[in-house]
């Protein structure tokens, strides 16, 4: 792997590039935060989707391409004289040594669940006003949830036992059972909020990823419908016209493939 030096010299590259760019390629000497932001977003889908995939080598693609977009940022940002590349990394150096007072202090710590209590208490002491203030509120409700009770579960407030989680998880799905019954739009609705939001919590116990998780079942039925629909073609017939245990014959073959 790289040297220290090799880095150093890399970095330097990437941004004298940048550099470049900005100052000379009409495309890039348009783009502002806001242009960027949309794009961002989709380089990070695509992270995802390499790491999702295990494909080491896109992931390492996808990786610069989301590098590129830090250093087009810091570089818009130092135009206008409010950061630069060098303040960006400097202030997440300090947060991270002020937030790591194990490593950089004389704080002990037992494990990884006294590492990030202390986080929170920590950020808490920055100023931040609530715990939850740092879970973006455009992020997916899925992932949203997941942050929402990590950081609750930083400052001591989570359940004891996993037994409980899972009782809670039970006592939703009745209460979801009886308003579905009852027909009542919205409480069914609100009742299906908490269930999925157990679910997650439960989850966090058994230290599933609930959003890599559906994620990759929702992979496992697109595998599966296409198949179903490959073999349907090779048969002459259309789905619309198959019966579901027709269909359910092939299914069950896309089973045995996956």
């Amino acid at each position: 792997m790289s040297t220290a030096e090799e880095k150093e010299q890399a970095f330097t590259r990437l941004i004298t590039v940048m550099d470049e760019l900005r100052e000379q390629c009409p495309w890039d000497q348009k783009q502002t935060l806001e242009s960027l932001r949309h794009l961002t977003l989709e380089e990070t889908y695509e992270l995802s989707d390499a790491i999702l995939s295990g494909n080491m080598s896109e992931i390492s693609k996808e990786l610069g391409d989301v590098l590129l977009h830090i250093v087009f940022y810091a570089r818009i940002g130092s135009e206008t004289q409010d950061f630069d590349i060098a303040l960006v990394m400097n202030q997440l150096c300090e947060k991270l040594i002020r937030r790591h007072p194990h490593i950089y202090g004389d704080v002990k710590v037992k494990d990884e669940k006294e590492v990030k209590e202390n986080w929170e208490k920590i950020k808490l002491s920055e100023g931040n006003r609530s715990v939850l203030s740092g879970v973006p509120v455009s992020l997916p409700a899925m992932i949203k949830a997941t942050r929402i009770q990590e950081k609750a579960r930083g400052v001591g407030f989570d359940w004891d036992e996993e037994a409980q989680v899972w009782d809670k998880v039970q006592e939703e799905l009745q209460e979801f059972k009886v308003e579905a019954e009852k027909g009542d739009v919205k409480a069914t609705e609100e009742e299906f909020g908490d269930l999925l939001f157990s679910l997650i919590n439960y989850a966090r116990f058994k230290n599933i990823n609930p959003e890599d998780a559906l994620e990759k079942t929702n992979r496992k039925f697109i595998k599966r419908f296409q198949y179903l629909e490959e073999s349907a073609i090779k048969a002459g017939r259309k789905l619309d016209e198959m019966t579901l245990e027709e269909m359910d014959v092939y299914w069950n073959q896309a089973k045995t493939l996956s």
